[in-house]
């Protein structure tokens, strides 16, 4: 039997391994369109790359994708955030788990992962070809004969009686075509992790600086999050704003990403709450300037930055303030408003939302339902995850599943 995936990325490869493991006599080959295979493993993370997110509750750990929360939830019951530790660490690969979840090789370097993957690819005889891009394939249902021709951006033809397109996301629908051309509907892709551009926002000149803990709201809809936030040169990133955008992908996108949101910098407190304490401080340091010293740790900066938008002159003392610039400073603080003009893509870590409907999909094997013998995996499916790891989880376990499947006898 011969198995071709198109497709060098995580959940090709774990799909290739998973096969090869499984299936003994199989002959597998990879086929990469670019000059190197798990280049976004390889970028993931700033270079650390994000394995996956710490193992949790299964009711919990689902609750992260903003589609496909339903299609996951039974393939995770055979390989999950768990089983995907024990994989690495079973191949020489340790783990460590981050304050917020995440998990990288204690190595910090994507290069541990990317050489775990080679390493088995070449132990179990997996052919990788490099370079070599798929214009189209075509299907047979014909008897004793492979069921695929892949047809190759140089003119060559493989023939496959399995095959696995685990190409990852695309950024538009034509992208799709060469699929959608034997029947699978194609849902709009999208972007789904991204930062937020505020053109023209009093906060720019404070790239860098992070509050650790905000409520933030897309006004006119439901989509809110709390979270750390991050100022930019171009206007907010940070956990909070990047969930925010995966929750709200279609939204956003149909808004063609024009909206306003609010942050309240102090989520344990409302505005009445921050009016109350600010008057108080007129009494307890009336001889300090309210510039010099920034109150509930937010960072010195940003709240030298919501002074002078409330107005409040350099030298001004607490007991010189009035009652109406203080109610202008709770307001800052508790909510605070920004104009969107765009976005922008997070750091090299392009999600897309969309891709093949799950309804094309037989959600137990991942096989399509259209065309016998043909599976998917990976991105470019619809469903994606948060930022911390979901994305790849979602590579190694349909990877995993489509790995175990493939070879079955039809």
């Amino acid at each position: 039997m011969q198995i071709v995936i198109i497709g060098g990325g995580a959940s090709g490869f774990m799909a290739a391994i998973t096969a090869a493991e499984t299936y003994l006599d199989a002959r597998i080959i990879i086929l990469e369109k670019n000059k190197s295979v798990l280049n976004k493993v390889r970028v993931s993370g700033g270079g650390r790359c994000n394995v996956t997110h710490q193992p949790s509750d299964l009711r919990f750990f689902i609750k992260n994708y903003p589609r496909g929360e339903k299609f996951l939830r039974k393939l995770f019951s055979r390989f999950d955030a768990q089983d995907t530790v024990n994989w690495f660490e079973n191949r020489g690969v340790k783990l460590k788990t981050e304050t917020d979840g995440r998990m990288f090789p204690v190595t910090d370097s994507s290069q541990t992962i990317i050489d775990c993957l080679l390493r088995a690819a070449k132990v179990l005889n997996i052919e990788i070809k490099t370079s070599t891009g798929v214009k189209s394939f075509a299907w047979t249902d014909m008897e004793n004969v492979p069921k695929f021709s892949i047809q190759l951006d140089t003119e060559e033809a493989i023939k496959a009686d399995k095959l696995l397109i685990a190409t990852g996301g695309h950024p538009k629908t034509s992208g799709f075509n060469w699929i959608s051309e034997h029947e699978h509907c194609i849902v709009e892709p999208l972007p789904s992790l991204f930062t937020f551009n505020v053109p023209n926002g009093y906060l720019l000149p404070l790239s860098g600086v992070a509050v650790q803990d905000a409520y933030v709201k897309i006004i006119g809809t439901k989509h809110e999050w709390r979270g750390p936030v991050l100022l930019t040169h171009w206007g907010f990133s940070g956990p909070a704003i990047l969930k925010l955008s995966a929750w709200g992908a279609r939204d956003l996108a149909a808004m063609d990403y024009h909206f306003t949101f609010k942050i309240n910098w102090l989520p344990e407190m409302n505005e009445q709450q921050v009016r109350e304490f600010l008057i108080a401080e007129k009494t307890n340091t009336p001889k300090q300037q309210i510039n010099s010293h920034a109150r509930f740790g937010i960072p010195i900066r940003l709240w030298k930055a919501f002074t002078e938008k409330a107005e409040i002159t350099e030298n001004l003392r607490w007991s010189d303030a009035t009652n109406k610039v203080l109610n202008r400073m709770a307001e800052l603080l508790t909510n605070s408003q920004f104009d969107v003009r765009g976005k922008s893509t997070y750091k090299e870590e392009f999600v897309t939302c969309g891709g093949i409907a799950l309804s094309d999909i037989n959600q137990e094997t991942l096989e399509s339902k259209k065309v016998p013998g043909l599976f998917f995996a990976g991105e470019i499916l619809d469903v994606d995850g948060i930022t911390g790891g979901f994305n790849f989880q979602n590579a190694w376990t349909t990877g995993f599943v489509v790995g175990k499947e493939i070879g079955r006898i039809s």
